[in-house]
């Protein structure tokens, strides 16, 4: 079971994506978790996300999906399990926050906070990871196993 979760082909196109998602998640998980680049910290998320209803609990997993998980993804560990909690968090923030603002975002600063494109972008390559698995260079195609995918090059021809 644990080898058809992280079973994944040598496609760089999942590193691509697998990349781009992580790149773009840890900074906003280190701001929530580790305070950086000028975010509030676990302490201050917590209660923060607290005044909008949201258990302690829900925060600390909301800050493991976008912190641990962008980890995770530029590792290519465990990448199903980590896209599949980043697709999550987009997943609330699109139905509890962003979709009653519509779908662009603020860019002209004339609306009352941000629309849900981004969230839909992210979506979208959480669930191309859950489906494609972590690609070239994972550590799940190591564990896994398996060069059933491996990309043959072309023999030179004479």
């Amino acid at each position: 079971m644990l080898r058809g979760f992280l079973r994944t082909d040598d496609d760089v196109s999942a590193l691509v994506m697998r990349l781009t998602l992580a790149l773009v998640f840890f900074p906003h998980g280190a701001q929530k978790v580790l305070g950086w680049w000028g975010g509030p910290g676990a302490s201050a998320t917590i209660q923060g996300l607290a005044k909008m209803g949201l258990p302690p609990v829900v925060t600390v997993l909301l800050m493991a999906a976008e912190l641990g998980g962008s980890l995770l993804l530029i590792l290519g560990f465990f990448t199903r399990l980590a896209a599949l909690g980043i697709g999550c968090v987009m997943t609330a923030a699109i139905f509890m926050v962003h979709s009653k603002v519509g779908f662009f975002m603020n860019w002209a600063g004339t609306q009352k906070g941000e629309g849900f494109e981004y969230h839909l972008l992210a979506l979208g390559l959480a669930i191309a990871l859950l489906i494609k698995g972590g690609g070239a260079f994972s550590v799940d195609r190591a564990l896994a196993g398996d060069d059933a995918g491996a990309v043959a090059l072309p023999a030179p021809r004479m």
